[in-house]
């Protein structure tokens, strides 16, 4: 079984807005077993949006389409859907008409466009939406299943809750088996190379992906795409027990773990404490680990010292430390996370200076060029980074390498 995912708006075709739901829309039908075959950003315009579907529709497969179901002008999926299904009327679905008014009636400014949004071809099933004023339609056309989604994200996630189950009674799926493993510090080059005989040997049903993020590592991913039987689950694991023996400490997690919530986890198991100094990442690590729930247990505070003067005058970094080394230093990076660590009275404490660019950089020290220390109760260590990319890249893979060098310090610990 497979599916075509296909979003429709001009706003994403000028980068106005992101489209974030065919990756939602992608993982809810890949979890059901559902392979996507193609995604596709077209045009708010009619002709194109036929010459797509009568190029992806065909019998037992399932097409996606979200957006273009508001109740402007420039909204026409809904009419260009029932011509495409050879709808004779449009049809007022009062169940949706019912939860409109109802959504509406607060700001008593319900009016006939939003009316209109309960009328759908007489070709479709309604899938209504309670989130919203423009409903989901299902159809079952030609032996394909054209399923229509608003574009607005927490409404058409809240309709694809009941797509998935809808899809479940449909067919007959046997769900595709993943398992991934989190890497960080290794190049995916180096990773494979690593990787590479044990790679070769695996079963023929069992397939591997590397999925780098220059964030967060490289995420390996082994599938199985038919049903599987319990031989090949235990098959499956005995393969991540060996996968783990080789990455050593350049696994941190499986399936959803991140590099925050893993730090976050062992600053508990040893009940220890952890704050931060930052001067190049403004915050970032800091934010990073509050966005853990529960982590007050364990992250005492941070500072945002981006002025020399606060460096100075709130981490007691000496002056001649930074006028000797300058603040892009390992000699000032360990002063700050000194600092920290005494005024936060915290186990750890992280601290981050560097050259985020555009601007800044030196022959000496390009752009790019950022130190990071964790103080700790067995001492300080420090790091190095050149980082390649843009301001914001370079925030984020510093915010990144911290708590990795946290993670293999609590390991070591």
């Amino acid at each position: 079984m497979e599916a075509v995912i296909i979003t429709i708006g001009d706003e994403i075709l000028i980068g106005q807005i992101v489209d974030t739901n065919s990756a939602y829309i992608a993982e809810q039908l890949n979890r059901l077993g559902i392979r996507v075959h193609e995604m596709l950003s077209i045009s708010d315009d009619k002709n194109h949006i036929i010459n797509i579907l009568n190029n992806v529709v065909r019998e037992g497969r399932v097409v996606v389409i979200t957006g273009g179901l508001g109740p402007t002008n420039d909204d026409i999926t809904k009419k260009v859907l029932g011509e495409y299904t050879r709808a004779t009327k449009m049809v007022t679905h009062e169940e949706q008409l019912a939860a409109i008014i109802e959504m509406t009636s607060y700001r008593k400014m319900m009016n006939e466009l939003n009316r209109r949004q309960a009328d759908v071809p007489d070709t479709c099933e309604v899938l209504v939406n309670r989130r919203g004023t423009a409903p989901g339609m299902w159809f079952d056309y030609k032996g394909a299943l054209l399923i229509a989604l608003p574009g607005v994200p927490f409404e058409m996630q809240h309709l694809m809750e009941e797509v998935v189950c809808k899809l479940q009674c449909h067919f007959k799926l046997a769900p595709i088996y993943h398992r991934s493993l989190m890497t960080f510090g290794l190049p995916e080059s180096v990773l494979a190379e690593r990787l590479a005989s044990w790679e070769s040997a695996l079963p023929a049903y069992m397939k591997l992906a590397y999925l780098p993020n220059p964030v967060t590592g490289v995420q390996l991913r082994l599938s199985v795409y038919d049903e599987l039987s319990n031989m090949q689950l235990q098959e499956v694991e005995n393969q991540v027990i060996m996968l783990k023996k080789l990455l050593n400490n350049a696994l941190y997690g499986e399936q959803l773990d991140n590099l925050q919530t893993v730090a976050g986890r062992l600053l508990q198991a040893k009940g220890a404490t952890l704050a931060t100094a930052e001067s190049c990442t403004g915050g970032t690590v800091a934010s990073l680990i509050t966005s853990i729930s529960g982590s007050s247990a364990y992250f005492k505070g941070g500072i945002v010292a981006y002025d020399n003067s606060v460096k100075i005058n709130l981490l007691k970094v000496p002056t001649e430390t930074l006028t000797l080394n300058g603040a892009v230093s390992r000699e000032v990076v360990q002063a700050m996370a000194e600092g920290a660590r005494a005024i936060m009275q915290s186990d750890y404490a992280l601290a981050t200076s560097g050259i985020a660019g555009p601007d800044g950089g030196t022959p000496d020290k390009p752009v790019g060029t950022v130190w990071i220390a964790l103080a700790g109760p067995k001492g300080i260590k420090t790091e190095l980074l050149n980082i390649t990319g843009d301001r914001r890249r370079i925030i984020e893979r510093t915010a990144a390498n911290a708590l990795n060098l946290l993670r293999l310090e609590l390991l070591e610990a």
